[in-house]
């Protein structure tokens, strides 16, 4: 039994890595599902059914709870499989199961409030409003989940989302750090010019872009605070299992790294950013 952790392609490899350091006995099973990456580009109906298949790939593989370490399958298709799919899914497996996303907990980090919070509406004009810049994909950008989620916990925090066609494609081919930076520059250029001045904080709502979160911080005004969607899923995680002591997440240390796409060591960026070379089997 063990944790799942599932992407289009390596950039959940950052959710993993601090998962692994938060619950460093629990057993792991990482899918990328690099023949259909990257997902942003992909209508919402074949994203819901390739995160469907590769979190049954997962439960068999012993999975018990699944992160979709992906904001594009958490955006789009999280709320259908856990309505329609994981309750059949837990029934033809006969063991507690379920799939969790990333975006929640992002959110709890952005606005400093529970997900079960929503402010009251009483009209008051509202005289400061700090700015969110959300760096996505095109489908999380066109689901507009940060701009209402966002909204329904503080009218005092407006978000624009950035689409960044492109940029997990280039990571995830180990792009070189000179190609990389301008993309991300000319993203957050873009950004401001659309607001008139810097977001007062962002979220890389993307995994693959904590990859390369240098080089955001790095493009972004100094001090400028970043929201790491490892950190704060870690944590809703750890408060998660407090309250679901059912699942069996095995205990032996184990981690696997299963991937759709062609078997073999990772990229030299993947390997610099996991601080070792990482090589997947064959899913």
């Amino acid at each position: 039994m063990a944790i799942g952790v599932f992407d289009s392609g390596v950039g959940g490899l950052t959710v993993h890595r601090e998962l692994t350091r938060r619950f460093p006995d629990r057993d792991f099973v990482y899918l990328a599902d690099q023949a259909n990456a990257p997902y942003g580009g992909r209508g919402g109906e074949e994203i819901v059914d390739l995160t469907r298949a590769g979190c049954e790939r997962l439960f068999e593989s012993g999975a018990n709870v699944i992160v979709l370490a992906c904001n594009t399958a958490s955006a789009i298709a999280l709320r259908r499989l856990q309505q329609t799919w994981v309750p059949e899914a837990r029934a033809r497996h006969g063991r507690p199961i379920n799939v969790l996303g990333i975006i929640v907990p992002t959110i709890e980090a952005a606005t400093g409030m529970p997900w079960d919070y929503e402010a009251e509406r009483h009209g008051d004009k509202v005289e400061a409003i700090d700015v969110t810049g959300v760096f996505c994909t095109a489908a999380t950008a066109m689901s507009r989940v940060y701009e209402i989620e966002i909204d329904k916990r503080r009218e005092d925090l407006a978000v624009f989302s950035e689409p960044c066609p492109g940029l997990a494609g280039l990571i995830e081919l180990g792009a070189p750090a000179e190609e990389l930076k301008v993309v991300v520059d000319d993203h957050v250029d873009a950004l401001r010019r659309r607001i008139g001045r810097h977001p007062d904080q962002a979220i890389l709502g993307c995994t693959h872009y904590e990859i390369v979160a240098d080089l955001f911080a790095a493009a972004l005004p100094p001090g400028t605070p970043v929201i790491h969607q490892p950190t704060a899923v870690a944590d809703a995680l750890a408060r998660y299992f407090e309250r679901h002591p059912e699942y069996d997440l095995g205990g032996s240390g184990r981690r696997d790294f299963l991937t759709s796409g062609k078997a073999g060591p990772q990229s030299d960026l993947v390997s610099q950013f996991w601080g070792a070379p990482l090589t997947f089997a064959p899913a």
